[in-house]
């Protein structure tokens, strides 16, 4: 594949690496949304910027029929305009909060555990993610996923909460913590007063994330497919 990385911190320049190894050509790599001559050659395009670039660069992308794997987070907001957009075009995007095959795998095992749980609402619900101190979205585009997906299945949840001492019968509380040199921990725990039910999920390095990217990239331009996709699709999970 001829691959366009936008954004390239330290994330795209783990993609680079592993894009690279798995015989993937990189040609273009840039932290500013391009113009249409310097992304039209591209296979597919690999999106990791900011919440204040990703719209753009995803318009550019289903407009000049470019399939996009996007790890942003911080729009879904915008998450429907996308989608109405990404019809529209006839375009592909592949979005996730997270492409780390273990989270993802992570994601389905909570939203069995949280179907489980919802016949027992003794059980108090938290959730808790730590960071690297340059991760910016607080919560994580993670934690709100893990939480939505609570959500969908539980009867006595109906949104989530940062306020972790005063929140309400109603609220899942995210706690949400950033130390040095931390890829990423997430962890879900059910509580009553006569035990404690914990999962976890812990990232040893950020290779994880890239890999997966790139797998998705490889996912999306084989399959052909048009529409709008997530890593369950990639993972048939």
């Amino acid at each position: 594949m001829k691959i366009a990385i936008l954004g390239y911190g330290k994330m795209g320049k783990l993609i680079k690496q592993v894009a690279i190894h798995r015989n993937h050509k990189i040609i273009l790599q840039t932290n500013s949304t391009p113009n249409q001559n310097e992304i039209k050659n591209a296979n597919i395009a690999i999106e990791f910027t900011n919440s204040k670039s990703v719209i753009e660069n995803l318009l550019l992308c289903l407009k000049n029929n470019i399939p996009i794997i996007c790890g942003t987070t911080g729009w879904m907001d915008q998450l429907s305009y996308i989608k109405k957009k990404c019809k529209k075009y006839q375009g592909s995007i592949l979005f996730s909060p997270n492409f780390s095959i273990g989270v993802n795998i992570f994601f389905k095992i909570n939203q069995i555990l949280s179907s489980i749980m919802n016949k027992y609402p003794e059980y108090e619900i938290k959730i808790q993610e730590i960071h690297h101190i340059e991760k910016k979205d607080i919560p994580s585009g993670t934690s709100i996923k893990i939480a939505t997906d609570i959500i969908k299945n539980n009867n006595t949840k109906n949104k989530w909460t940062t306020n972790i001492k005063n929140f309400k019968k109603n609220e899942i509380p995210i706690e949400s913590k950033r130390i040095h040199n931390v890829p990423g921990i997430h962890s879900i725990t059910y509580e009553s007063v006569i035990d404690k039910l914990e999962i976890n999920h812990i990232a040893n390095n950020r290779e994880g994330f890239a890999l997966g990217a790139v797998l998705a990239a490889e996912w999306l331009f084989k399959s052909k497919k048009k529409g709008f996709f997530s890593m369950k699709n990639v993972l048939k999970i």
